[in-house]
């Protein structure tokens, strides 16, 4: 590791939350070209509320976003500044080392600046001109990162242009905020869009993942050069949460490749490596020198753990920085693979996103999640069951993997450890839906369908999109849609799947007894999608209590088929809109 370090290393308080509070509150943009497109990712970031997928425009695939976002963070430092500072003076003194493309302000562990110049070369600019810091009677451990400490000369001395930086809040909002906003909502569809739209990574949260991500991938290439460390999971599929942690995957395949042509003559020349007897310890070796080196020499990293007994070794970590709870995994390629299916499944319809986040915030509500690992459905499996629904509508909203396969070239073909993880990548490819079902319609048919599906005889297979019997005896079986062997959800038990079931059932009454047009009288007062989201909503004994006494629930299932028989014209306008009900 080079013998400079490129800032103040001062310590920070330890990152003891899995994720803090974090809150953007400025941007500059010095480049003009890249208005427009800072404009157009934050339209895009906001959520659409259209139905359907009429009048797209071409979409990037998830590999051109992926090399976009890295390419960004490449050119991209991050500065721990004093509370009270002069911004113009701060970016005036940054720009002797380049343009700067764009900046924001957030609030973590104090107040940090995520700076993106134009050029790379202004990032090694700015470390040249970087000291190293002198700590007293501790030692200061010489690391050169695009970590920095700004102090200003004069402390005591602070001028009428320095001041606290103002603060916008970029956090989700609390419960009662969110209930809020959803009581005060038009309709039950835009309830769900007004959730996604709070509840999604902004730009800024989602700049900021792509570069802790660089910024371990530093470290990382201290012994692997030419390295990659990629986000997965929520960070990058679109559905994640502010707030969820970052998943990163530490890609060795780029390094030792060689282009054919480059190679001539009799010979081959191939690196001197050490061998180990299979690819699971060099995997547990690889990860245990690179969680020392986090814990050793990265910046802001603490509470380094290193699970490398578990079935896919780990090292998890705090980057106090910015706030995110890290999981660094290696020879995790199938995770990154799904995390770019669901990614196509979000891009391809604004409805998709919208059921997710409302149903896993409805299913977080009522406890049938939970951060801690255990019997509960996963976020995960929820996700797959939206799909799965969504592909059994008529016409169908979203296509099976079968059929995405269907679509790929040459191009797209990928075997992953013997599995078949072939489908179409480019979002163009895929025609749009016909289907133009509001998504207050979807919600209550989501509950009517799962609270009615036959859990006991039948799996959920996204791959064909279809009912299958199922192949073993778990309460839920979810096919992992490219190892196929896999039961993603084989964790639930069955109290925990009857309980979902219960909740499912109790739903779906309850947006059909709703009375269809908003209460005039308060606003505040619960309905929709707020109403379900309330945990007072479906009392636990009293529900528990009406199932033992009609243990087939036939109450409940009898009035869901008179739901199905009345048709969704008596339940919603084809907008949307919340209209009167002409039923007793």
């Amino acid at each position: 590791m080079a013998a400079r370090a490129v800032g103040l290393l001062a310590s920070l308080p330890l990152c003891a939350q899995r994720s803090q509070v974090l809150r953007p509150i400025h941007r500059l943009l010095s480049c003009p070209r890249t208005v427009a497109a800072e404009i157009k990712r934050e339209e895009q970031s906001s959520g659409s509320v259209e139905t359907g997928s009429e009048g797209r425009t071409p979409k990037k695939t998830f590999s051109e976003v992926q090399k976009e976002r890295r390419e960004q963070a490449q050119r991209t430092v991050l500065i721990h500044c004093p509370n009270k500072i002069s911004v113009k003076k701060f970016l005036k003194y940054l720009s002797q080392h380049g343009p700067i493309n764009n900046h924001f302000f957030y609030e973590s562990f104090g107040l940090y600046a995520v700076v993106e110049f134009c050029q790379k070369e202004s990032v090694t600019s700015l470390q040249n001109g970087t000291r190293t810091p002198s700590m007293g009677t501790e030692a200061a451990i010489p690391f050169r990162s695009r970590v920095f400490n700004l102090k200003t000369k004069n402390p005591s001395n602070p001028t009428s242009e320095q001041s606290r930086v103002q603060c916008s809040i970029h956090a989700p909002p609390s419960s009662k905020k969110l209930l809020e906003l959803l009581c005060y909502a038009e309709s039950i569809d835009d309830q769900l869009n007004t959730l996604l739209k709070e509840l999604q990574l902004t730009e800024e949260n989602t700049k900021l993942r792509y570069l802790t991500c660089s910024l371990i991938e530093d470290i990382a290439a201290a012994y692997f050069l030419d390295c990659t460390v990629r986000p997965f999971g929520s960070s990058v599929n679109s559905f994640g949460k502010l707030g969820c942690d970052l998943d990163m995957f530490l890609d060795l395949d780029e390094i030792g490749k060689f282009s054919a042509n480059k190679t001539s003559g009799n010979f081959l020349m191939e690196f001197q490596v050490k061998n180990v007897p299979s690819e699971r310890i060099a995997t547990q070796k690889i990860l245990s020198v690179i969680g020392e080196c986090l814990d050793h020499f990265g910046p802001g990293c603490v509470g380094v753990q290193k699970i490398l007994n578990a079935r896919c070794p780990l090292v998890r970590f705090s980057h106090q920085a910015s706030g995110f709870q890290c999981d660094l995994t290696t020879n995790n390629r199938i995770a990154l693979k799904s995390s770019e299916l669901l990614y196509i499944y979000g891009a391809l319809d604004s409805r998709v996103r919208a059921l997710v986040f409302s149903i896993r915030c409805w299913a977080r509500a009522h406890s049938l999640t939970s951060s801690i690992p255990g019997s509960w459905i996963t976020n995960f499996s929820l996700t797959m069951m939206v799909i799965f629904f969504l592909q059994r509508r008529s016409p169908p909203i979203l296509p099976t993997l079968d059929s995405l396969k269907t679509l790929a070239d040459a191009e797209d073909k990928c075997v992953i450890e013997g599995h078949n993880c072939t489908f179409v990548r480019d979002l163009n490819k895929i025609k749009p839906s016909g289907n133009t079902e509001t998504l207050e319609l979807l919600l209550k048919e989501f509950f009517e369908y799962f609270g009615n599906f036959a859990f006991n005889k039948n799996s959920i297979n996204i791959r064909q999109g279809r009912e299958q019997n199922k192949p073993e005896s778990s309460p839920l079986h979810i096919q992992n849609p490219f190892e196929t062997s896999l039961n993603i959800s084989k964790n639930v038990s069955q109290s925990q799947l009857q309980k979902f079931v219960d909740l499912a059932r109790e739903s779906a009454w309850i947006l059909n007894q709703e009375d269809k047009d908003r209460p005039s009288s308060s606003r505040s007062q619960p309905w929709g999608l707020a109403a379900l989201l309330l945990p007072s909503v479906v009392n636990s004994a009293s529900l528990a209590k009406r199932v033992r006494k009609k243990p087939a629930s036939e109450r409940i299932k009898s009035l869901l088929e008179s739901i199905k028989s009345s048709g969704p014209e008596n339940a919603t306008s084809t907008n949307g809109k919340r209209t009167v009900s002409t039923q007793a």
